[in-house]
């Protein structure tokens, strides 16, 4: 269990310090986050400033049921669950037609767009203090066109896109100008003085473009699932605009249904007042022959019969007369539907009292007035409009069939009642020719008399049908708009603009530290490698040619004296009195060998170690240049070339201020490097050194680059391998572990150099946290 416990512990201690060491990578960079903030807050003020804003209209409109009749059957059908037939998803496909909305673009004269120009943003406005009427037809623009309009005490002055000037004289507006394919004049009431200063823009547009971006911003929706009610909703910088777009669709919508029902009864109409002028002069004629016979024949009236063979003889005719109504009635239907070629609609509710012929002429206007709605829409050769012709001439043939079945069997009744009318005439075979012959008169004023008071009461049923058809919505809200702006939203865009500041430095140093391969501090060594130390992490400093004084207490000296004393714990206790040997050495050429080699060295000296520093890199020999000397002095390779020489020449001293520091140059720059130093004269050298220092620093070849250090390994106690930070490819690191496992390379451990780049007061706490004023 308390194993458990430990193991718990620990790793809820890496999660945590592994948290903090994340947000520490990043808050190194925080006057980044806060500069990108500011910036971002400012894009964001900008862009609420020159942001065009924007408000929503909303109109509410109820779909009226036609089919419901305001009666107590409908009341009780409605009463037991018999609900709306109202398709919402057809209605709003209505309202959002081509069709409908190219009235109201029309009826507002959307196609032309105004703008009032600004210093910092342009606006669109619903009612500049001008009027303009265009000249040319809607689809002769087949590109936005935008004029400057300038109002001043000159009048008005017109810019088009060529830089074109025009000045319309406004005492007579209805003059056109040359060049300009729109007249222009001022509101009644207004002088353009008020406006001098304001620039104006008008812009035409293509009316198709402007009727299809209509539809593509009105939104019509249902309020809730079960209800009649639609939602209308329109965005723009205008509230006025949104609203009148809004009032004239309700107003539009609203009359195309009305034009809808009216039809029909418009078209009954139309043929009942045909038939009445045919009508009156029949019976003008029919009365003016009667009162010419009375006239010759000294007749005033007919004296009533007597009896019941009269009162038969009078039922007879009543029938006789009614069949004979009945027969001109469908023979008026049948050429009506015989001379018709157009598809138009027939005359409903004539009088014919046949249900099935009626039904058939209901069906046949329905299929008609469907016709009339899709011609403007579609071509001849549509085939739903073909298939529309073929199925009225299917109808218009059927009608014709019913006519015929129906006057057969009219007739055919008409020729017994007739037989049964001369059988009751015969009782007046002794009447007078003359009676006879005005009786026939009469009938057939009698006849034309009904069908003219019948036609007469079908057409003030029309009439009354006409004049009451119901609206087809009951407008529940008109056009609002909202005082708050929809777009753009202050709180939105403070939110993205501080979200987006926060982010940007993030991804970017995200991604950085991604694609970053580089080494930056010994958490990168110890998370490749583990078997292998890291003893000591060397700041960033700009002055790398700076020597080390004894008393020293800089971050940089502290930092050499704590990688000394790491040091001294890879070095195992000799009893023999001979010095130590740590050699320095690196992947690749610029990683700081020579530098740390020689502060070490220096950081040994200020202990009172006697310190020997060697340059052991002879192909590219930096440790001059610490001490402006020659690269050429007498050094190492000229020992090694001539082991005859006595090894303490090519030893100098530091200097007075480091007198237990001496120092052994690389040399003249020998030709063949790895024959020198694979020799024996390096060991005998390394062997006497040994004996009179405490301490012997080599810096070395990189290992990468050169085979120089693995010649001369073996002579190390120690081997500090430098990395610097932002410099050294995590890559490498395989390298030197794979020296380290070959034991190439003895008792190895790593050192990262320029930690911090610049930034040391990261690393104080590790070395500068003071010793008094010895500074």
């Amino acid at each position: 269990m308390q194993e458990d416990y430990k193991l718990i512990y620990t790793s809820e201690d890496d999660t945590s310090f592994k948290l903090k060491e994340i947000i520490q990578k990043y808050m190194r960079y925080w006057p980044w986050f806060i500069l990108t903030t500011f910036i971002c807050m400012g894009l964001g003020v900008a862009y609420l400033r020159y942001a065009p804003i924007k408000y929503q209209s909303t109109a509410k409109i109820k779909i009226v049921d036609e089919t419901q009749e305001l009666d107590i059957a409908s009341s009780a059908l409605s009463l037991l669950g018999g609900g709306s037939k109202v398709n919402l998803d057809n209605e709003i496909e209505i309202l959002k037609s081509y069709r409908i909305l190219s009235q109201v673009v029309n009826e507002l004269h959307l196609d032309i767009s105004f703008y009032e120009v600004g210093n910092v943003k342009t606006r669109r406005i619903w009612a500049p203090p001008f009027q303009i009427t265009k000249h040319i037809a809607a689809d002769s623009i087949r590109a936005p066109k935008p004029y400057i309009i300038e109002l001043g005490e000159m009048g008005i002055t017109i810019t088009d896109v060529d830089e074109n000037t025009y000045t319309p004289n406004l005492n007579e507006p209805e003059q056109p100008t040359e060049g300009l394919p729109f007249s222009i004049k001022m509101v009644e009431g207004i002088d353009p003085v008020f406006y001098e200063g304001i620039t104006y823009k008008a812009v035409l547009n293509p009316f198709k473009s402007t009727v299809l971006i209509l539809a593509r911003d009105l939104q019509v929706i249902s309020t809730s699932k079960d209800s009649e009610i639609l939602s209308l909703t329109l965005e723009s910088e205008s509230m006025d605009l949104n609203e009148a777009i809004l009032n004239t669709l309700i107003e539009k919508f609203n009359q195309d249904g009305i034009l809808d029902r009216q039809l029909v009864s418009q078209r009954t109409l139309n043929f009942i007042d045909e038939r009445f002028l045919y009508l009156s002069q029949e019976l003008d004629s029919i009365e003016g022959g009667k009162e010419s016979f009375k006239r010759s024949n000294n007749l005033s009236y007919i004296e009533a019969d007597a009896g019941m063979s009269l009162q038969r003889k009078s039922e007879t005719e009543e029938e006789v007369i009614k069949l004979e109504n009945q027969i001109s009635i469908s023979d008026i239907l049948k050429e009506t539907v015989i001379n018709q070629s157009d598809y138009g609609l027939l005359p409903a509710n004539i009088g014919i009292e046949n249900a099935s012929l009626n039904n058939l002429v209901a069906g046949y206007n329905e299929m008609a007035l469907e016709r009339e709605k899709l011609l403007p829409t579609v071509g001849a050769n549509h085939p739903t409009l073909q298939n529309l012709n073929g199925q009225l001439e299917r109808a218009k043939v059927n009608i014709i069939k019913s006519v015929n079945i129906y006057g057969t069997q009219l007739r055919n009744s008409l020729r017994q009642l007739k037989l049964e009318e001369s059988r009751a005439g015969s009782v007046f075979s002794r009447l007078p020719e003359k009676e006879k012959m005005l009786r026939s008169i009469e009938r057939q004023q009698s006849i034309k008399e009904n069908l003219f008071l019948l036609l007469l009461q079908k057409r003030e049923e029309a009439a009354i049908s006409y004049a009451v058809t119901a609206p087809t919505v009951k407008v529940v809200d008109y056009g609002l708009t909202n005082d708050i702006p929809v777009s753009p939203k202050k709180t939105m865009v403070y939110a993205l603009s501080l979200l987006a500041g926060m982010f940007l430095p993030f991804a970017v140093l995200y991604i950085r530290f991604t694609l970053d391969t580089k080494i930056h501090d010994r958490n990168d060594i110890e998370k490749v490698t583990t078997d292998i130390p890291v003893v000591g992490e060397i700041p960033f400093f700009k002055d790398v040619k700076k020597k080390l004084e004894l008393n020293d207490r800089s971050i940089m000296a502290e930092s050499f004296r704590i990688l000394s004393t790491n040091v001294n714990y890879l070095l195992e206790e000799k009893d023999n009195g001979l010095g130590q040997v740590v050699m320095v050495t690196s992947s690749i050429k610029g990683e700081g060998k020579t530098m740390l080699a020689h502060n070490l060295s220096l950081a040994y000296a200020s202990l009172n170690k006697k310190v020997l520093l060697i340059g052991a890199d002879l192909r590219n020999p930096q440790l001059h240049n610490f001490y402006n000397i020659s690269v050429n002095h007498k050094g190492l390779s000229d020992y090694l070339y001539d082991p005859g020489m006595n090894w303490k020449d090519c030893v100098v001293a530091s200097g007075a201020d480091n007198p237990s520091l001496q120092i052994c140059f690389g040399g003249s720059i020998s030709p063949n490097t790895p024959k020198l130093l694979s020799g024996s004269a390096f060991e005998k050298f390394i062997t006497a050194a040994k004996k009179e220092f405490d301490y012997i620093i080599v810096d070395t070849a990189p290992t990468m680059l050169v085979t120089d250090t693995l010649l001369i390994s073996k002579f190390a106690d120690a081997t500090v391998f430098v990395t610097r930070s932002g410099l050294t490819d995590k890559r490498l690191l395989e390298f030197s572990k794979n020296l380290h496992k070959t034991k190439k390379l003895k008792n190895m451990a790593y050192v990262v150099n320029g930690v911090g780049n610049g930034k040391a007061k990261g690393y104080n706490y590790g070395y500068g946290y003071g010793y008094g004023s010895d500074n």
